[in-house]
Order: C-alpha cells, then structure tokens, then sequence
C-alpha cells in the first residue's frame, strides 16, 4: 500500500496543508500542557488508525519526557492506574470527541464536567482545537494512506517555519 497523494507536491494542497498546520501554534502556545496535548492526540490517532499521526505523537510525547509505560497504556487508558485524573479526563473528552458516530450526544455532561474541573478556560479551548484539529488531521492520513514509522522527532515544528 503506497502512499496516494504528496500534499506538498501540489500547490494548492501545499499552501492549505501549511497554514492547516500552522494553526497547531496556537495550541502550542496555550497553558495546555504538552504531554497532555500529545497524549489526547496519540488517543484520537489510536481511535482513527492514522499510523503516520501514532508515529509522530509517540515520537514527540517520548522525546518529551513520556514514560514507555505511560505511551503503551494511552489506548487502554482505563484499565491502567498510570494516569492523573485531568489526564483521564482529556482521554475520556478525546475519545468521546472523536467517536462521535458511536455516541448521539458527543461529549457526555460527565466527562465535560470533569474537563472543566481539571482546566481552566484557555486550556479547554486548546482542548477543543486540538481534538478538531488531530481529528482532521487523522482524516489527512488515513485518505492518503502516509504510513507511520519514518516520522523524525521535531520535522513538525521544523515544517511550520
């Protein structure tokens, strides 16, 4: 199975991708912590099976300072004891944010109410982009097929500039 379509080789998709991409800044910039950031993206990309998005997730959230227990229990969150309780609430929130075929109401008013106990406003925010940003770019991935395994730790950051 080979990758479908280079979306930097195009010169419409090259300049939608970058500024697609860019956006990722502002989360970046949010008070939301970057384990948490990158553990509810590796959560989404488990969920939607982009191996490009595991890959670049695992890498950076390692790379971070995440344990290889912590990053080996994300898609069975539930059933480990390895994580906060905030934590717990942005996998539930990032799960359920992104099944939401499986669930008619989305979110449930459970895991919103934990969310908002365990973060401020601004973090929030960044939540809810985030979680609408992995999910489309999940999409970008599995359309095109990217396979995981040659992500190289910071060529994300090094994209944006």
């Amino acid at each position: 199975m080979q990758t479908r379509f280079n979306m930097f080789d195009n010169a419409l998709a090259e300049r939608f991708m970058k500024r697609f991409a860019n956006t990722s800044l502002v989360i970046q910039q949010s008070s939301l912590p970057e384990l948490t950031r990158e553990l509810v993206s590796l959560r989404a990309s488990q969920i939607n099976g982009c191996g490009w998005c595991i890959d670049m997730h695992t890498k950076e959230a390692a790379a971070a300072g995440e344990s290889a227990v912590r990053l080996n229990l994300v898609a069975a969150w539930r059933e480990s004891s390895v994580f906060t309780e905030a934590e717990r609430a942005a996998l539930a929130f990032a799960e359920e944010g992104t099944r939401l075929a499986d669930a008619h109401q989305g979110v449930s008013d459970e895991t919103w109410a934990q969310v908002r106990n365990h973060y401020d406003d601004d973090q929030i925010a960044a939540l809810v982009c985030l979680l609408g940003l992995i999910n489309a770019a999940n999409r970008f991935g599995v359309i095109l097929r990217q396979k995981g395994g040659s992500y190289e730790v910071g060529s994300f950051a090094a994209a944006l500039r």
